[in-house]
């Protein structure tokens, strides 16, 4: 054989080779080449640009169709939500979002969190405690209970001890009731006319031996006398008082029966209207007071300074660190059971609100030809050259059967 016959076996298997190799490699090119359209004149060159360039805006819908249709659909957004809202993960967010909260409140440094915390217990002690507090003072049984409880476990049981006894004692003799005021009283008391009521009921009531000392002496001219001396006789009538009231052991005496105060010795009938006035009492000083009362106070309150303190507690609190967790976990199931409940409703509502068709399609169509090439290409990038390499094997093959053809004939 004769090197003529041999190159023309030779060729058919090579050119179909080639043939094949760089059809299939420009085919797979001219998908994204020329990136944008050829003109000669002003008539467009066919096949240009590349056919993603030039249908890129319907691939954008084809793609996001394509996702939303089978890839993102409401069963699967909702078991995405129900993976990603996973109880632990909520609970571990909120403990880092209130955890943030607390070191943004100890890095305020123009003390924004307190004006706003300030305002806020202003309003309610000052504006809306009072406003409900009146509206509430309306009712018949308006802190009924509470008041009688109040009654029947403090005030009823209520009873002085001996050294309680001893000083309310000594207050009432030195300051509520000392010598100069009783010197005082008994001067108020001893007026003309009561000394001559106290003298004439003694003359009419008086028997045996104490009428006729009552008649021949009676008791105007000794009252008289008394009243005088007290009038011009100031110390010495304090003197007199403060030895008497010594003599008499008051100051025992009046210890001794403070001590013995008690509530729950009076008559029953007695206790109850006891706590019936105190109850009225309260309810009306209310009704009629305690709104202003409460607004005066209001004003009177630096609720900043409050408001500070209150802060500063919370931030140096460990009983408020350590119930974030529990804090964090209550609002995590509390969060859970609402989901259970409304969860498909929330993702049918979010789902046009993300509007995640549009931002594929955006998206899509937003990526230059060159980025998109770069993409598709770094995703089957073997692939598209094991086509390129299979249609130069499909060459070969059919160069080798024109070759088998030839040497038949």
């Amino acid at each position: 054989m004769d090197w003529s016959n041999l190159w023309s076996l030779l060729v058919p298997p090579i050119g179909g080779g080639i043939i094949g190799y760089f059809t299939n490699d420009l085919a797979i090119k001219m998908l994204f080449r020329p990136y944008k359209a050829l003109y000669i004149g002003r008539r467009r060159i066919p096949f240009t640009p590349g056919l993603i360039p030039h249908n890129q805006e319907r691939l954008a819908q084809r793609i996001s169709d394509t996702i939303m249709g089978s890839l993102l659909t409401p069963m699967e957004l909702q078991r995405l939500t129900r993976r990603l809202l996973h109880t632990e993960r909520v609970q571990g967010a909120i403990v880092w979002l209130l955890n943030l909260a607390l070191d943004q409140v100890q890095l305020d440094k123009e003390q924004k969190t307190a004006k706003i915390l300030a305002a806020i217990l202003h309003d309610l002690l000052g504006e809306s405690f009072p406003r409900m507090l009146k509206i509430l003072a309306r009712r018949e049984d308006f802190l009924e209970a509470q008041l009688n409880h109040i009654f029947d476990q403090i005030l009823l049981e209520f009873q002085l001890n001996e050294q309680q006894a001893r000083q309310l004692a000594d207050w009432i003799l030195q300051v509520a009731l000392p010598p100069d005021v009783l010197r005082q009283a008994l001067i108020d008391v001893l007026t003309d006319r009561n000394i001559h009521i106290i003298d004439e009921g003694f003359r009419e009531k008086a028997s045996g031996t104490y009428w006729v000392v009552a008649n021949l002496f009676g008791l105007r001219n000794t009252l008289t006398r008394l009243r005088t001396f007290c009038l011009d006789e100031k110390e010495e009538t304090n003197a007199r008082l403060e030895e008497l009231l010594t003599a008499l052991s008051t100051r025992e005496r009046l210890r001794g029966w403070l001590q013995r105060l008690s509530l729950q010795n009076l008559p029953v009938s007695t206790v109850r209207q006891l706590r019936k006035t105190m109850r009225d009492a309260v309810r009306d000083y209310i009704r009629e007071r305690g709104t202003d009362f409460l607004q005066g106070l209001s004003q009177s309150i630096d609720w900043e300074k409050v408001a500070v303190l209150v802060l500063k507690r919370l931030r140096e609190s460990a009983t408020m660190v350590a119930s974030l967790e529990l804090i964090s976990k209550e609002l995590a199931l509390v969060l859970e059971r609402y989901l259970e409940e409304d969860l498909e409703k929330i993702v049918a509502q979010i789902i046009p609100i993300l509007s995640i068709d549009e931002v594929i399609v955006e998206r899509v169509k937003a990526t230059s030809p060159e980025d998109l090439e770069m993409a598709i290409q770094g995703i089957v990038k073997s692939e598209l050259q094991a086509i390129v390499n299979l249609g130069g094997i499909l060459g070969v093959i059919v160069g080798l059967m024109q070759t088998v053809i030839l040497l038949l004939r």
